[in-house]
């Protein structure tokens, strides 16, 4: 199962929201957060369709209109951090450093986040149970799978802006195709080997082989496409 989600609760840390925002946006960001750590929570010990909106926001404390305000569907309160996983590899290649390809930059960003031990990559031992919640739920596979379509939709876009290609060339749409295929391929390698429970370290020295494999599989031309001047 290909995967680009994590848990709310056991993710990296959330990007400091910085100086400006007001005590009434802090309140609501702290609210949202405390109700999706809630849902998870319930969701991991019960599975996701065993749970229900009434009965998270008496865990939470709140009415179900609140967890509505919050969050349109049961769905995105499992996948909450769903806008930035959308954008994750988008990211990186606008973030490429100055003679850097998109596709190195992809792989420089693979390897540091599987040496590390990330959490986006799910290199943890929680990570086997927010995945098996997913597989259980039909609903959470099938949004799953419409994410995506949205990542490489998007990536092709900011491929295509970064090197200023028009509508008609296609290499943007081949090379975002191959840079997707880095990433799902690799989580959907991690994925399996987390769900047989074992140890992130291994997982993570296996993983990075991976990666040198893939690497040697892309063509020169992805490899030295869009690169930052």
């Amino acid at each position: 199962m290909t995967t680009t989600g994590e848990p709310s609760g056991a993710s990296e840390p959330t990007e400091p929201t910085g100086p400006r925002e007001g005590l009434r946006e802090r309140k609501k960001r702290q609210a949202r957060q405390h109700i999706s750590d809630v849902a998870t929570g319930l969701f991991l010990e019960r599975g996701f369709d065993a749970v229900t909106i009434a009965e998270i926001a008496r865990a939470a404390d709140v009415s179900v209109n609140t967890v509505y305000n919050y969050f349109p569907t049961k769905e995105d309160l499992f996948l909450d951090r769903r806008e930035g996983l959308v954008d994750r590899i988008s990211r990186w290649v606008r973030g490429r450093r100055t003679g850097e390809s998109a596709a190195e930059a992809v792989l420089r960003e693979l390897r540091e986040a599987v040496e590390g031990l990330s959490h986006a990559v799910g290199l943890f031992p929680g990570y086997a149970d927010f995945m098996q919640v997913i597989l259980d739920a039909d609903t959470l596979r099938s949004r799953m799978w419409e994410m995506q379509g949205q990542i490489l939709e998007h990536l092709e876009r900011t491929v295509r802006e970064e090197v200023g290609a028009d509508d008609t060339d296609p290499r943007p749409q081949l090379v975002a195709g191959q840079l997707n295929w880095l990433h799902s391929t690799l989580m959907r390698w991690i994925t399996a080997q987390m769900l047989r429970r074992r140890d992130p370290v291994e997982v993570s020295r296996e993983a990075l082989v991976l990666l040198d494999e893939m690497e040697e599989l892309l063509g020169e031309k992805v490899l030295a496409y869009a690169v930052k001047r």
